[in-house]
């Protein structure tokens, strides 16, 4: 195990539902190797993940994360002789059709006059409610920040444990994402998913870095290259992943700029670490929706080794770390 880096550490974690066993793999990669954040931002399935880790004691957080990602043994769909695409493709219809236990679930009203989302988010409530000790999240040495959209004006929403005390509510708005889950009203405001705005929340650490020079670690879902799309739902699914891809890099690059030319940023020495799962080519129109056990233990697996990559990056001192400006590495 390396020396521990003198600076702060941050985990920006995206939206991207179930692909983000990703970020619980790259997650074990660190705590492996005693790498412990000082901050944690995400939006939609980032913040859960996030949640998870800040809300409990050190030796708990993995136990959760896995409880709560549940690579089981594989399920009978996992070994039946049929082609992969065809069984990830069969997970994605049944979680649209049954929901996923412990987060959402078919409401049976989405007709005129019934709700306004094809799922009721009770469940991921609950699951927060059980998972998650919110007085050690609130209090605890991590610093913790979801994002969030206001549904009505469509301005940004932070909900940072440093002015707030976060709730089960928070982290369930910032996952809101419409029209698929419902908007979550806190103090009278509709809140929905804030990859909306920001899939990859940087702007809540970048323009807060701390006096002390940080290193910021980026787990971005959803690829900005890939293989040529071949059928219709693959180019759908591509279009989305564009949509949100596209605002991490855009948002990398004006930070970029903004330390190299704002003089409040002059000082400040801040080393970003993108993480992207990249690698998806097996996956499915629909990604998003498929829970299955292969498919969750394939992406924990991919998180846990890119990020074991950039560990031993970091062992070997090849990262830019403390160095003035902003500094990818």
């Amino acid at each position: 195990m390396a020396t521990a880096p003198t600076c702060d550490i941050a985990l920006v974690l995206s939206g991207g539902n179930a692909l983000g066993a990703y970020q619980a793999g790259a997650y074990q990669a660190l705590d492996d190797a005693g790498i412990v954040p000082d901050r944690i931002v995400g939006t939609s399935i980032g913040a859960i993940n996030g949640a998870l880790i800040a809300g409990n004691a050190p030796a708990d957080r993995l136990p959760r994360l896995a409880d709560f990602w549940r690579p089981a043994p594989a399920a009978a769909a996992d070994w039946l002789a049929i082609p992969d695409d065809w069984r990830r493709t069969g997970e994605v219809l049944g979680t649209m059709l049954r929901g996923r236990a412990g987060m959402f679930s078919p409401p049976g009203a989405t007709l005129p006059g019934g709700r306004p989302a094809l799922y009721d988010t009770a469940p991921l409530m609950r699951t927060l409610a059980q998972s998650i000790d919110f007085d050690r999240l609130n209090t605890g040495a991590i610093r913790y920040t979801a994002t969030a959209v206001d549904l009505d004006t469509g301005c940004d929403a932070t909900f940072d444990t440093a002015a707030l005390r976060v709730t089960p509510a928070h982290i369930c708005a910032s996952g809101s994402l419409p029209p698929g889950f419902p908007p979550v009203t806190i103090d009278g405001v509709r809140y929905v998913d804030g990859g909306l705005s920001a899939n990859l929340p940087l702007d809540p650490l970048l323009s807060d870095p701390g006096d002390r020079p940080l290193w910021c670690i980026a787990i971005d879902l959803l690829p900005l290259a890939a293989h040529n799309p071949a059928t219709l739902g693959a180019m759908a699914e591509r279009a989305q992943d564009l949509t949100f891809a596209i605002q991490s890099r855009r948002s990398i690059t004006r930070w970029r700029e903004r330390y190299a030319t704002d003089p409040a940023f002059a000082e400040r020495a801040v080393t970003l670490s993108p993480l992207t799962y990249a690698d998806q080519q097996p996956e499915v129109a629909g990604k998003a929706m498929d829970f299955s056990p292969a498919s969750v233990r394939r992406r924990w697996d991919a998180g846990h080794r890119d990020a074991s990559a950039l560990v031993a990056r970091w062992g070997q001192g090849a990262l830019p770390i403390g160095e003035r400006g902003l500094h990818l590495g």
